[in-house]
């Protein structure tokens, strides 16, 4: 069986670099560090340490990427469906693996591939995770323990701004790295689909990290902010203006299937493919009856395993 090992002291620090390659709250840089400019008269009372800095964050912070981001209001979660970013999970690099494999497979330590996959997929692993600072041991198939979670929430996605992009973007959004971490299941999924205003990681020293990533993701695809999470995100940042913007892996284009189409909604509302040709160009192909985007369309012999 291949083994990717990796180091012990790799696993040790992987909760304070997952999630930007740098510490929650960075030292402080003569550039970045807030400052109040000498003044003829004692400060108010009432002015506290948390004010905003008087001079404006470093280019390259998450900070200054936040003030350029649009904020509005919510649009209508009406039309959301997870398929409506692409079938999970893609080959997006075109290296023969699935997405959600490639990122178990960047950030676990102790990895183990199943043979006669070409290193494609994951069989066990320890996941120093960032959102509760505690390491976890990921076994393929125990149901529990690990997900691979979208840092900005797909629907959360959809209704500042994604609800208007073409499907190969929105697949690029969903299968991007810079958007992709593998957590503890059960903090992820009291997330949902929350943004900072409504959910934060427990452990504390990562929430500068985590916020950043939000941010980077929502400016390299065009997403908005509400006021509400806007003014969470800056109070995250207030304790580390100088919080940069994480590394883009994939700053290129995610790749997706050239010919990816919408699937066509069924009369029962759900949401099936409109062909073999889409459901192959997704790597979703067999599709199972039960499987998102089946349909009887597909499944010419009627055995419910569809474009074989």
């Amino acid at each position: 069986m291949p083994i990717f090992p990796r180091t012990a002291r790799a696993a040790a620090v992987a909760v304070l670099t997952l999630l930007g390659a740098c510490s929650a709250v960075p030292a402080a840089e003569p550039t970045a560090t807030p400052t109040v400019a000498p003044t003829t008269s004692a400060p108010s009372p009432s002015t506290s340490a948390s004010t905003t800095p008087s001079a404006p964050p470093a280019a390259g912070t998450a900070l200054t990427a936040l003030r350029a981001l649009p904020v509005k209001g919510r649009s209508a979660r009406t039309g959301y469906d997870r398929e409506r970013f692409g079938a999970a999970w893609l080959d997006a690099d075109r290296n023969g693996c699935d997405t959600r494999n490639d990122v178990l497979a960047a950030h676990l330590s102790d990895v183990q591939v199943k043979p006669g996959t070409r290193g494609c997929v994951v069989l066990s692993g320890v996941l120093a995770d960032p959102y509760t600072g505690r390491a976890i041991a990921f076994a393929r198939g125990a149901g529990n323990g690990v997900d691979v979670d979208h840092v900005v929430a797909l629907s959360n996605a959809w209704v500042t701004g994604a609800a208007s992009f073409p499907l190969r973007k929105r697949a690029a959004l969903a299968n991007d790295p810079l958007n992709l971490l593998p957590v503890d299941a059960s903090a992820n999924r009291q997330k949902g689909d929350g943004d900072a205003a409504t959910w934060l990681p427990p452990h504390r020293p990562v929430r500068c990290a985590y916020v950043a990533r939000q941010v980077a993701v929502k400016a390299k695809y065009g997403l908005w902010v509400t006021p509400a999470e806007k003014q969470a995100v800056e109070r995250v940042l207030d304790g580390c203006p100088a919080q940069p913007l994480p590394v883009d892996e994939s700053a290129a284009p995610v790749l997706v299937p050239l010919d990816l189409r919408e699937p066509t909604p069924a009369t029962d509302g759900t949401v099936l493919f409109g062909s073999c040709a889409d459901a192959r160009a997704a790597g979703a192909a067999p599709v199972r009856r039960g499987d998102p985007g089946y349909g009887p369309h597909l499944d010419r012999d009627g055995d419910g395993r569809a474009c074989e």
